[in-house]
């Protein structure tokens, strides 16, 4: 069992979405989240916090899990669970750093539901839950 864990940044009636860099082994070129693996020894928040500062450059100021996905990873039939978290509050403005991802974007939740290459296809029923939040 792997985890993962994923900050949903959210304001304004936005999310913002992290497109995964093309030569990525999972989920290569599809729209997900900030996030990555929870490291031994670490709490999900811990994880989140050091993925999110290394990834955008931000330490989250309040989280809260949304819901947790299940998944099969297709080259060796690992379950994973990814935990996404709602980030409402954090510092400073997310930047794209390291070799992640290729793009950031700031969507309203209809319109990242309708990408055409979400990494998992379960994100719309996320997006679906925040527009009647």
């Amino acid at each position: 069992m792997v985890d993962i864990v994923n900050g949903l940044l959210v304001r304004n009636g936005q999310v913002l979405m992290a497109r995964r860099c093309a030569n990525r082994r999972l989920y290569p070129n599809t729209w997900s989240f900030p996030g990555g693996h929870v490291e031994t020894g670490e709490t999900l928040e811990q994880a989140l916090q050091r993925e999110l500062f290394e990834e955008i450059g931000i330490v989250p100021k309040s989280v809260r899990l949304l819901t947790r996905l299940y998944d099969r990873q297709q080259s060796d039939g690992t379950d994973v669970t990814f935990h996404l978290f709602i980030v409402e509050e954090w510092d400073k403005e997310p930047a794209n750093l390291g070799d992640e991802h290729s793009e950031l974007r700031w969507a309203s939740f209809s319109l990242a539901s309708a990408l055409p290459d979400l990494a998992l296809e379960s994100y719309q029923d996320v997006f679906a839950s925040l527009m009647v939040q």
